[in-house]
């Protein structure tokens, strides 16, 4: 498994409840735009439409050496592959209120581009800060028994 990107600001900003693996449709080019790390997570998120699952607002440049009839919008909705029982279990509990879908990492499992998705609930404001909070501690305590 071969990390591309990482969304980082969703960890900031939601509990991440559930995650599930899937399959992304992609052409040539974006894919080898992918492999130069070329892509973009933030502000992205996923909509389930008509049974299907999309991811939206996912940046992919364009790829700098493809053909001139190769100029695809490059925040196009692209389809991700799940399977049925899983789409309906998450339709489920995206309907629920506070509950949001959100691409996590893309990376590369052999030779297939793969995307993590969330389950998640957004956070408050109190809870931004106490997760930082935490963070600091764990950081000073770790400095002191390196120390120690």
């Amino acid at each position: 498994m071969k990390l591309i990107t990482e969304n980082r600001q969703a960890r900031h900003e939601y509990f991440i409840e559930d995650t599930y693996v899937c399959g992304i449709v992609l052409e040539g080019s974006e894919v080898k735009s992918i492999r130069a790390g070329n892509i973009n997570l933030k502000d992205s998120f996923c909509l389930i439409a008509k049974g299907e699952v999309f991811v939206k607002n996912m940046h992919v440049a364009v790829y700098d050496k493809s053909g001139a009839y190769n100029t695809r919008d490059s925040k196009r909705d692209r389809k991700l592959l799940l399977r049925k029982a899983e789409i309906f279990k998450i339709l489920g509990k995206v309907q629920e209120k506070g509950y949001s879908l959100i691409p996590l990492e893309v990376f590369f499992e052999g030779s297939l581009c793969k995307v993590k998705i969330g389950l998640c609930k957004g956070k408050h404001t109190y809870d931004k800060k106490e997760t930082i909070k935490q963070r600091d501690i764990d950081r000073s305590l770790e400095r002191e028994l390196k120390d120690y």
